[in-house]
């Protein structure tokens, strides 16, 4: 179990701290839900845990074969529905694997992709694609 706790600071604001670590985050509304984007907004931390445990999830993979996939880059992008009410309708994530991961048995990265924590969790009415680009 983790907990993580934090407070709301107004105007749209909000603190958080790891609690392991006493990592700190800030998060603000996005510049179209009335705020003013300077911070992460919730649903991009959303779309970030989204690539961030892609990646950490195809990184443990590799590491079971002896393989370091560091140099591994991501990009995440997140769309939210036109229709009410707001959410995530759609996150895309692109992974570039650097020419280690070519070492990893074929097909185990792209397995770990589609089966990491996050990716598991996320509601099925939200869309999830998920392209590897190798290096």
């Amino acid at each position: 179990m983790v907990s993580i706790t934090g407070e709301y600071q107004g105007d749209l604001h909000c603190c958080a701290a790891h609690g392991p670590s006493g990592n700190a985050l800030a998060t603000d509304a996005p510049k179209d839900n009335q705020g003013r984007g300077e911070a992460f907004s919730p649903t991009d931390l959303v779309a970030t845990g989204y690539a961030t445990c892609i990646a950490t999830t195809m990184a443990i993979a590799a590491r079971r074969h002896g393989v370091d996939i560091a140099g591994l880059r991501f990009e995440v992008t997140k769309e939210m529905s036109a229709d009410p009410p707001r959410r995530i309708s759609k996150l895309t994530a692109r992974i570039h694997l650097p020419p280690a991961a070519r070492r990893v048995p074929q097909g185990l990265l792209e397995k770990a992709a589609h089966t990491c924590p996050v990716h598991e969790s996320l509601a099925p009415s939200v869309e999830r694609v998920i392209e590897l680009v190798w290096e």
